[in-house]
This record gives structure tokens, sequence and C-alpha cells, in this order.
């Protein structure tokens, strides 16, 4: 009786492959209820698109399974391994994400905006209305100029967002700041 339960439940886990920068799923009724319940992944021909972070966040939560190119499981270790390849500062960007999804948010990639993610307020889902903030996850040790900071500040205003930095310490833990242009 419980190992038809456990096979139950590993039936019910979205089968998912790591294909370069992205984890793909097909269209199951499984990956479909995610989808509609919390905005994960993205809807493209007949399969959903899952970013880094997303596969990465899904994985840690018990929600997919994650399989190589070559067919073979991935563990958490070995997906950050591979996609820090991709991405030399995906360990922070996931930290922010993971903590802002623990928080109720919805969390996209923003690439189309100049910036790491776009944020939607709790209860908003993608498609339903526009996103709240555009975030920048950084690492409590970097440093960027002013004209990047200026930059980053002139994207959110230009697209209507407002500004939110995600700094993370060496502990993993994440202090947000929001950022907004003041007139005189």
């Amino acid at each position: 009786m419980i190992k038809k339960t456990v096979l139950e439940e590993e039936s019910k886990l979205i089968e998912s492959q790591f294909i370069g920068e992205r984890v793909i799923a097909d269209d199951t009724s499984e990956s479909r209820q995610l989808y509609d319940q919390s905005r994960f992944g993205e809807l493209k021909d007949n399969k959903i698109r899952y970013s880094l972070v997303e596969a990465l966040y899904l994985l840690e939560k018990g929600k997919i399974v994650v399989y190589s190119q070559k067919n073979k499981k991935t563990d958490f270790e070995d997906f950050v391994k591979k996609a820090t390849k991709y991405e030399p500062t995906f360990w922070i960007r996931y930290c922010v994400f993971r903590d802002m999804r623990s928080r109720g948010y919805i969390v996209k990639t923003a690439l189309k905006f100049g910036a790491d993610f776009r944020v939607y307020e709790r209860g908003v889902k993608p498609g339903e209305d526009h996103a709240k903030w555009i975030l920048y996850p950084v690492h409590e040790s970097n440093v960027f100029s002013w004209h990047e900071f200026a930059a980053k500040n002139r994207v959110a205003h230009s697209t209507r967002k407002r500004l939110l930095i995600g700094i993370v310490d060496d502990e993993d833990d994440t202090t947000y700041y929001e950022i907004s242009w003041k007139k005189p």
C-alpha cells in the first residue's frame, strides 16, 4: 500500500529535459495545471518552457524531475553546476527568485526590458495585468557605477515599472530596495 502511494506520487511529477538554457516539458495535465495556478513556465508549441531558475525552484519543491539530454536524472547540485555554465550569476538570481516566489509573487524573466526579472503584485498573473517591478539581483559585494544605476532606473521608468534591487548576502538572504524617480 505504501509503495503504491509513492509510485502514484512519482507519476504526478512533471517530467522535463534540460536542453540548452531552458528546461522543457510536454504540455500535460500536470504541467498545464501548474502553469494555470502559478504561471510557472511559458506555453509554446505544445510544450512548456521553464527558465533555469523556475526549473530549479520546481525541482527543489519536488514538482518536476529534470533529465539531462543523455536521459540521466539531474539532482539539485548537478542542476546548479550546469545552469552556472550558462549564467555565471545563476545562484544569486536563484536566491532572489526563490525568495520572491516564497513570498507569493509571480516572477518572470525580463530580458526584453533589459532586466533580470519582472515581478507581479500578489494575486496578479501575467496576462491579466502588467508587472509592478523590474528586479535586478546582485550580491552584496558587487559594485556598479552611478551610470549603471541610473541606466537601471531609467529602464524601470521607461517601462512604467518600479525598480527593485535584490541584494543577496553571504548567507543567501535577500534584502530589497525599491528605487523611484522623484520630481522636486
